[in-house]
């Protein structure tokens, strides 16, 4: 039988805490239950779940475009270390790829993860060594190789 994606996210917290970035995405196409895998996830451990989307949207309501791209690392940071625990779950993350907000994703999720683990609901796939965001074809289309992170979701488990 198959793990389920919440019971793989479970057992790479413990492995996550030995790497110098502490992150651990849990990638999926949409639809295929990403949130409520960090849901139960959030029953198991009681780490706090953090909807992205909505929480810089309304941090970020009065800014100007400018503004929003400068200070969105911030006010990210100061979101997640608002939160207590060792654990963050991070869910729709969608604002991050935004073009307009000029950031690195990724890189800005590693950061974060420096100080605490973040396991973060990432709308992709994982193919060939390669973690991405989007179809090609589309504007915030990102491609990362699979290095200094841990990855969890249906592909993943097909691996193992």
């Amino acid at each position: 039988m198959a793990e389920s994606l919440a019971d793989q996210v479970m057992r790479q917290i413990n492995q996550a805490a030995d790497l110098y970035y502490r992150l651990l995405t849990v990638v999926a196409p949409a639809g295929a239950g990403k949130t409520s895998a960090l849901r139960e996830v959030q029953e198991r451990t009681g780490a706090q779940l953090i909807n992205i989307n909505l929480e810089l949207s309304l941090q970020m309501l009065d800014l100007t475009e400018r503004q929003r791209a400068l200070q969105l690392p911030r006010i990210l940071g100061e979101i997640v270390e608002g939160v207590d625990g060792e654990a963050v779950l991070l869910d729709n993350i969608e604002i991050l790829f935004d073009l307009s907000l000029r950031q690195d994703p990724l890189r800005l999720l590693q950061g974060l993860s420096r100080n605490k683990t973040i396991i973060v609901a990432w709308n992709g796939t994982t193919v060939g060594g390669q973690l991405t965001y989007a179809a090609p074809e589309h504007p915030e289309y990102k491609r990362y190789p699979i290095r200094d992170f841990l990855v969890a979701g249906p592909e993943a488990t097909a691996r193992t």
